[in-house]
């Protein structure tokens, strides 16, 4: 489930944005000034920042910035956004390592689509080799192997099986895989979820049992508590 932060002092906005991305499968913060974004960064980087330019205090120019220059913080996807629309702070924001630039007033639907966007570019960050107890897979080569048998998933089930295995551990509901898998403007029921998380924990024999249901909310892979 990618991270993604907004640093914005309007409050209406900023709850806005922040109710949009957790209902899209994100999990999303927000945060009205500097300080607080980066006292959570230190405790919890995020996968992508979207950033307000005109913020009381340090501007969203000296937040992005600081974030650059830092190793630890410095492949942070940032999308900058504000009411200004000038071509000179366009220019500025992408020159000082923005990876999109929106402006106000913008749709909703426009801002995920664009959160999106930037988080498929950067996905090739995500391990290729993923691995829990004798369950073996390979993103790149889509090769998928139990025991060292390689065993056949289809297109959904595969994307399925990524999802969970790079969120080990993590909590994941039904609209947040259905996002992620299916797409966002997916309109099929969340039945359709279940319903390949029972294929695949029959492909994955023994190990099937690592896909826990978690009532009410959804799945999680990992060890069993």
């Amino acid at each position: 489930m990618a991270r993604v932060y907004c640093v914005e002092d309007d409050e209406s906005i900023r709850e806005l944005i922040v109710y949009a991305l957790n209902n899209s499968g994100y999990e999303g913060k927000g945060f009205e000034n500097s300080k607080a974004f980066f006292n959570e960064v230190a405790n919890t980087p995020p996968d992508l920042v979207l950033l307000d330019i005109m913020l009381p205090g340090e501007d969203g120019l000296t937040i992005l910035d600081k974030l650059k220059k830092d190793p630890t913080t410095k492949d942070i996807s940032i999308i900058m956004i504000t009411a200004k629309s000038t071509e000179y702070d366009v220019v500025k924001a992408l020159d000082m390592g923005a990876d999109d630039y929106i402006t106000k007033p913008f749709g909703v639907m426009e801002l995920i689509s664009r959160v999106k966007a930037v988080l498929r570019r950067t996905k090739a960050s995500w391990p290729d080799v993923l691995r829990l107890k004798g369950i073996h897979m390979d993103y790149e080569r889509r090769l998928v192997k139990v025991d060292d048998e390689a065993i056949k998933l289809t297109y959904k089930e595969f994307e399925l099986l990524y999802y969970l295995l790079k969120n080990q551990n993590i909590v994941l509901s039904r609209e947040m895989i259905m996002n992620e898998v299916w797409g966002y403007d997916f309109e099929g029921e969340t039945r359709t979820v279940d319903v390949h998380i029972g294929t695949l924990r029959q492909k994955l024999g023994k190990y099937g049992k690592y896909i826990q249901t978690v009532r009410n909310v959804g799945y999680k892979v990992g060890e069993i508590v």
